[in-house]
């Protein structure tokens, strides 16, 4: 059985084509700058990778060039060698608390939340019908990535503002990246081989989300309502005092919306180094003197740091630390400085270990307090398993 896994963003369209059988990948690939000048795709197949600058206006288009290159390149011999697709969704609000297999009711719903997150949504849903469309019989199915947050309690997920904006306008965290935490959770699992234990997981990448987890289940996360709050990110600010919006408004002469843009596009790493949104570049910086930059990756691992702590209390103390998403799968000094500021709380970091990028690997000291884990995530795969799950029921 071959299943697709859909990645939609705003100028993007990630998949993977797996083959269930045996869990492995048969093709991958990139659509990038949907909509705009220099748009291309990338593919992976067969030890061959081919990139091409093409034309590509919407995501629609996109979804049929990729049906058409899995043909013309030979790596099914039909569409009819698709048997489901499954669709990363961003935003499922409190309307899904698990995935679930599309149908008119699903659909109605998807694009009723489309205001909550446009940007996502409407290539999401512009997937959904490119698929529809070419191959009306295959069945689909929506991964949210904030199913997995929907067992936090309301203490966790009701802001302190006036009751009736939850009721009213569903105002509450909603968390996000749960597939990737949810992926993470399972690998612990597996590595400790029983359901009860209590992990803070920690998604590193251009957007980043700490997660408190026990006995599998989320207790909270750090972003809330929007993946605008929370640790500071690429472009991100992270958490603010919210009255800095109006503040700005009537300085800089912007609307709530502009300035919020400027807190999604132009804030965190980016904002406070005025030079980039890499982290990695900005670590080049900081040994070459860059104040600017090293003021920025402070702030970074102090952000991190301060939700590990506030969640090592919420939790009562932890099995273990996982870090994952590209920064903490590959960036070792930050795996690094956090695990040493950690060190209040018992957690002492193999340096050796640490080296280790790419793989899964136990990166803490035999004497730590607490195990520290760098695990790789894999959203694809997860997402395919839990495709695979409803449409074989």
């Amino acid at each position: 059985m071959n299943i697709i896994s859909l990645n939609a963003g705003n100028n993007f369209l990630k998949f993977s084509l797996y083959d269930m059988n045996h869990e492995s990948v048969i093709a991958s690939g990139l659509f990038e700058r949907i909509g705009l000048e220099g748009s291309q795709y990338q593919m992976n197949y067969h030890n061959n990778r081919i990139t091409q600058e093409i034309s590509i206006a919407t995501h629609q288009e996109a979804v049929n060039l990729l049906l058409e290159k899995l043909i013309d390149l030979r790596i099914i011999p039909s569409l009819d060698s698709i048997d489901g697709v499954g669709h990363r969704i961003v935003e499922g609000m409190d309307c899904f608390s698990s995935s679930v297999l599309i149908n008119e009711d699903v659909m109605e719903r998807l694009i009723g939340l489309k205001d909550n997150s446009p940007l996502h949504s409407s290539a999401e849903i512009q997937c959904i019908e490119a698929f529809h469309n070419a191959l009306p019989e295959i069945p689909m199915v929506c991964v949210f990535d904030t199913s997995f947050h929907q067992t936090m309690g309301a203490e966790a997920y009701l802001y302190a503002v006036p009751y009736r904006w939850f009721q009213e306008y569903g105002v509450r965290k909603y968390g996000f990246h749960g597939i990737s935490h949810q992926y993470v959770t399972e690998c612990v699992h597996d590595i400790l081989g029983r359901d009860s234990f209590k992990i803070i997981s920690c998604h590193l990448g251009k957007g980043s989300s700490v997660c408190a987890i026990k006995d599998m289940k989320c207790i909270d996360t750090s972003m809330g309502f929007t993946p605008l709050s929370g640790v500071v990110m690429g472009t991100r600010s992270g958490d603010i005092d919210p009255s800095i919006i109006p503040f700005v408004m009537e300085r800089e002469g912007k609307n709530a919306s502009e300035v919020v843009d400027d807190l999604n596009k132009m804030s965190g790493l980016l904002g406070l180094s005025e030079y980039s949104d890499n982290i990695k570049d900005l670590l080049e910086r900081c040994n070459a003197g860059d104040e600017k930059a090293l003021l920025a990756k402070n702030k970074y691992v102090r952000s991190i740091v301060n939700y590990i702590a506030q969640y090592y209390v919420l939790l009562g103390g932890a099995d273990a630390i996982v870090l994952t998403g590209k920064v903490g799968e590959e960036c070792i000094p930050i795996r690094q400085e956090i695990c040493n500021q950690l060190a209040c709380l018992g957690v002492k970091i193999d340096s050796n270990q640490n080296n280790i990028c790419g793989d899964m690997a136990k990166i803490s000291s035999n004497d730590s307090s607490m195990d520290v884990y760098v695990i790789p995530t894999n959203e694809d795969l997860l997402i395919v398993r839990d495709t695979y799950k409803l449409i074989n029921r």
